[in-house]
Protein backbone atom coordinates (compact mmCIF):
# COMPACT_ATOMS: atom_id res chain seq x y z
CA UNK A 1 0.00 0.00 0.00
CA UNK A 2 2.75 2.64 1.08
CA UNK A 3 6.38 2.98 1.98
CA UNK A 4 6.57 4.02 5.48
CA UNK A 5 9.67 5.23 7.18
CA UNK A 6 9.86 5.32 11.59
CA UNK A 7 12.60 6.85 13.06
CA UNK A 8 11.98 5.47 17.12
CA UNK A 9 14.93 4.52 19.01
CA UNK A 10 13.06 2.49 21.25
CA UNK A 11 13.82 -1.11 19.92
CA UNK A 12 10.71 -2.54 21.25
CA UNK A 13 8.56 0.14 20.10
CA UNK A 14 9.77 0.21 16.45
CA UNK A 15 9.41 -3.70 16.06
CA UNK A 16 5.48 -3.16 17.05
CA UNK A 17 5.24 -0.39 14.88
CA UNK A 18 7.10 -2.16 11.80
CA UNK A 19 4.88 -6.02 12.77
CA UNK A 20 1.72 -3.61 12.51
CA UNK A 21 2.12 -1.57 9.50
CA UNK A 22 3.29 -4.81 7.72
CA UNK A 23 0.70 -6.46 8.48
CA UNK A 24 -1.82 -3.81 7.11
CA UNK A 25 0.19 -4.08 4.02
CA UNK A 26 2.67 -1.30 3.73
CA UNK A 27 6.71 -1.69 3.11
CA UNK A 28 8.23 -0.41 6.37
CA UNK A 29 11.88 0.64 6.77
CA UNK A 30 12.67 1.89 10.64
CA UNK A 31 15.49 3.82 11.76
CA UNK A 32 16.81 3.91 15.36
CA UNK A 33 18.03 6.95 14.62
CA UNK A 34 17.92 10.92 12.47
CA UNK A 35 21.03 10.01 10.47
CA UNK A 36 20.61 6.55 9.08
CA UNK A 37 16.84 8.08 8.18
CA UNK A 38 17.96 11.12 6.13
CA UNK A 39 20.69 8.81 4.32
CA UNK A 40 17.88 6.40 3.18
CA UNK A 41 15.48 9.52 2.76
CA UNK A 42 18.42 10.83 0.23
CA UNK A 43 17.59 7.70 -1.79
CA UNK A 44 13.60 7.05 -1.39
CA UNK A 45 11.10 9.29 -0.29
CA UNK A 46 8.43 7.46 1.58
CA UNK A 47 5.26 8.10 1.45
CA UNK A 48 4.80 8.79 5.19
CA UNK A 49 6.91 9.26 8.48
CA UNK A 50 6.61 8.46 11.85
CA UNK A 51 8.56 10.75 14.13
CA UNK A 52 9.69 10.28 17.18
CA UNK A 53 10.28 13.46 19.44
CA UNK A 54 12.88 11.81 21.70
CA UNK A 55 15.98 10.83 19.81
CA UNK A 56 19.31 9.77 20.90
CA UNK A 57 21.49 12.38 17.85
CA UNK A 58 18.23 14.64 17.12
CA UNK A 59 15.31 16.07 18.19
CA UNK A 60 12.04 15.00 16.58
CA UNK A 61 10.85 18.41 16.33
CA UNK A 62 13.89 19.20 14.36
CA UNK A 63 13.80 16.47 11.47
CA UNK A 64 10.32 17.63 10.71
CA UNK A 65 11.60 20.77 10.53
CA UNK A 66 14.29 19.71 8.09
CA UNK A 67 11.72 17.72 5.94
CA UNK A 68 9.77 20.56 5.35
CA UNK A 69 12.58 22.86 4.15
CA UNK A 70 13.65 20.20 1.84
CA UNK A 71 12.06 20.50 -1.88
CA UNK A 72 11.18 16.25 -2.10
CA UNK A 73 9.81 16.27 1.44
CA UNK A 74 8.42 19.69 2.22
CA UNK A 75 4.54 17.60 1.41
CA UNK A 76 5.98 14.15 2.87
CA UNK A 77 3.09 13.63 5.34
CA UNK A 78 4.27 12.95 9.41
CA UNK A 79 2.90 11.93 12.07
CA UNK A 80 4.65 12.48 15.09
CA UNK A 81 4.73 9.83 18.07
CA UNK A 82 5.89 11.29 21.69
CA UNK A 83 5.61 10.48 25.17
CA UNK A 84 4.80 14.17 25.74
CA UNK A 85 1.52 14.75 26.05
CA UNK A 86 0.75 18.71 27.18
CA UNK A 87 -0.87 21.16 25.28
CA UNK A 88 2.49 23.16 24.52
CA UNK A 89 4.53 20.20 23.38
CA UNK A 90 1.84 19.15 20.94
CA UNK A 91 1.04 22.59 19.65
CA UNK A 92 4.94 22.79 18.57
CA UNK A 93 4.80 19.80 17.08
CA UNK A 94 2.10 20.94 14.74
CA UNK A 95 3.46 24.30 13.75
CA UNK A 96 6.68 22.80 12.92
CA UNK A 97 4.73 20.91 10.75
CA UNK A 98 3.36 17.91 11.40
CA UNK A 99 0.13 16.42 10.08
CA UNK A 100 -1.11 14.53 13.21
CA UNK A 101 0.10 12.92 16.72
CA UNK A 102 0.21 9.76 18.75
CA UNK A 103 0.75 9.56 22.23
CA UNK A 104 2.47 7.08 24.08
CA UNK A 105 1.38 4.53 25.37
CA UNK A 106 -0.75 3.58 21.87
CA UNK A 107 -2.50 1.16 20.78
CA UNK A 108 -2.38 -1.11 17.40
CA UNK A 109 -5.20 -0.08 16.26
CA UNK A 110 -4.51 3.34 16.78
CA UNK A 111 -1.53 3.55 14.86
CA UNK A 112 -3.04 2.00 11.96
CA UNK A 113 -6.34 4.51 11.66
CA UNK A 114 -4.28 7.54 12.34
CA UNK A 115 -1.88 6.28 9.68
CA UNK A 116 -4.72 5.02 7.10
CA UNK A 117 -6.73 8.43 7.98
CA UNK A 118 -3.35 10.42 7.02
CA UNK A 119 -2.90 8.87 3.72
CA UNK A 120 -5.75 8.85 2.57
CA UNK A 121 -5.97 12.55 3.19
CA UNK A 122 -2.98 13.73 1.28
CA UNK A 123 -3.01 11.12 -1.78
CA UNK A 124 -6.17 12.45 -3.02
CA UNK A 125 -5.41 16.10 -1.95
CA UNK A 126 -1.99 16.69 -3.15
CA UNK A 127 -1.63 14.73 -6.14
CA UNK A 128 -2.72 16.16 -9.65
CA UNK A 129 -0.47 13.81 -11.99
CA UNK A 130 0.38 10.57 -11.74
CA UNK A 131 3.09 8.82 -14.78
CA UNK A 132 5.06 6.41 -15.17
CA UNK A 133 7.61 6.72 -18.23
CA UNK A 134 5.20 8.23 -21.16
CA UNK A 135 2.26 7.08 -18.89
CA UNK A 136 0.08 10.13 -17.89
CA UNK A 137 -2.56 10.45 -15.30
CA UNK A 138 -3.84 13.96 -15.11
CA UNK A 139 -6.10 13.92 -12.53
CA UNK A 140 -7.00 17.92 -12.68
CA UNK A 141 -8.55 17.08 -16.45
CA UNK A 142 -9.55 13.10 -15.84
CA UNK A 143 -7.41 11.95 -18.41
CA UNK A 144 -5.03 9.23 -19.34
CA UNK A 145 -2.06 9.85 -21.92
CA UNK A 146 0.11 7.02 -23.26
CA UNK A 147 2.84 8.53 -25.35
CA UNK A 148 0.94 11.52 -26.34
CA UNK A 149 -2.36 10.09 -27.23
CA UNK A 150 -5.46 10.23 -25.00
CA UNK A 151 -6.82 6.76 -23.91
CA UNK A 152 -10.26 6.13 -22.70
CA UNK A 153 -10.91 4.44 -19.56
CA UNK A 154 -13.95 3.74 -17.87
CA UNK A 155 -14.80 5.03 -14.53
CA UNK A 156 -12.99 1.96 -12.71
CA UNK A 157 -10.57 1.29 -14.61
CA UNK A 158 -9.27 5.15 -14.37
CA UNK A 159 -9.39 4.75 -10.65
CA UNK A 160 -7.56 0.91 -10.62
CA UNK A 161 -5.19 2.94 -12.76
CA UNK A 162 -4.62 5.63 -10.70
CA UNK A 163 -4.03 3.43 -7.48
CA UNK A 164 -1.94 1.61 -8.83
CA UNK A 165 0.32 4.35 -9.92
CA UNK A 166 0.04 5.87 -7.01
CA UNK A 167 1.81 3.00 -5.35
CA UNK A 168 4.07 1.95 -8.08
CA UNK A 169 6.41 -0.35 -6.90
CA UNK A 170 4.25 -1.56 -4.35
CA UNK A 171 2.18 -4.92 -4.25
CA UNK A 172 -1.19 -4.37 -3.54
CA UNK A 173 -3.04 -7.01 -2.07
CA UNK A 174 -6.07 -8.08 -3.85
CA UNK A 175 -8.54 -7.08 -1.06
CA UNK A 176 -7.13 -4.04 -0.40
CA UNK A 177 -7.59 -3.36 -4.18
CA UNK A 178 -11.63 -4.14 -3.95
CA UNK A 179 -12.11 -1.94 -0.82
CA UNK A 180 -10.62 1.20 -2.46
CA UNK A 181 -12.00 0.57 -6.04
CA UNK A 182 -15.52 -0.89 -5.38
CA UNK A 183 -15.86 -0.41 -1.32
CA UNK A 184 -15.94 -2.52 1.37
CA UNK A 185 -19.57 -3.37 1.09
CA UNK A 186 -19.29 -4.96 -2.44
CA UNK A 187 -20.42 -8.35 -2.71
CA UNK A 188 -19.57 -8.99 -6.10
CA UNK A 189 -16.74 -11.97 -7.01
CA UNK A 190 -12.92 -11.26 -7.21
CA UNK A 191 -12.69 -12.10 -10.54
CA UNK A 192 -14.05 -8.51 -11.30
CA UNK A 193 -10.77 -7.30 -10.39
CA UNK A 194 -9.33 -9.86 -12.72
CA UNK A 195 -11.67 -8.99 -15.98
CA UNK A 196 -10.86 -4.83 -15.19
CA UNK A 197 -7.09 -5.23 -15.02
CA UNK A 198 -7.29 -7.32 -18.12
CA UNK A 199 -9.10 -4.60 -19.98
CA UNK A 200 -7.11 -2.06 -18.49
CA UNK A 201 -3.57 -3.78 -19.64
CA UNK A 202 -4.95 -4.46 -23.36
CA UNK A 203 -6.02 -0.53 -23.43
CA UNK A 204 -2.28 0.64 -22.31
CA UNK A 205 -0.43 -1.33 -25.10
CA UNK A 206 2.73 -2.03 -23.89
CA UNK A 207 2.49 0.01 -20.82
CA UNK A 208 0.03 -2.96 -19.48
CA UNK A 209 3.09 -5.37 -19.46
CA UNK A 210 3.85 -3.14 -16.40
CA UNK A 211 0.90 -4.76 -14.60
CA UNK A 212 2.22 -7.37 -12.73
CA UNK A 213 0.09 -10.17 -11.40
CA UNK A 214 1.67 -11.58 -7.98
CA UNK A 215 0.15 -14.72 -7.54
CA UNK A 216 -1.91 -15.65 -4.53
CA UNK A 217 -1.41 -11.78 -3.46
CA UNK A 218 -2.52 -8.85 -5.87
CA UNK A 219 -1.04 -6.47 -8.24
CA UNK A 220 1.90 -4.37 -8.63
CA UNK A 221 2.64 -1.50 -11.42
CA UNK A 222 6.26 -1.80 -12.04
Amino acid sequence: MALIYIIEDDESIREIEEYALKNAGHEVMGFPCAKDFFQQTEEKVPQLCLVDIMLPDEDGNEIVKKLRSMPKTKELPIIMVTAKTTDLDLAKSMENGADDYIKKPFSVMELLARVKALLRRTETKEVKELSLDGLKVLKDKHEVVVEGKDIELTFKEYELLSLLLLNKGIVLKRDMIMDRIWGGDYEGESRTLDMHVNTLRKKLGDYGNRIRTVRNVGYVME
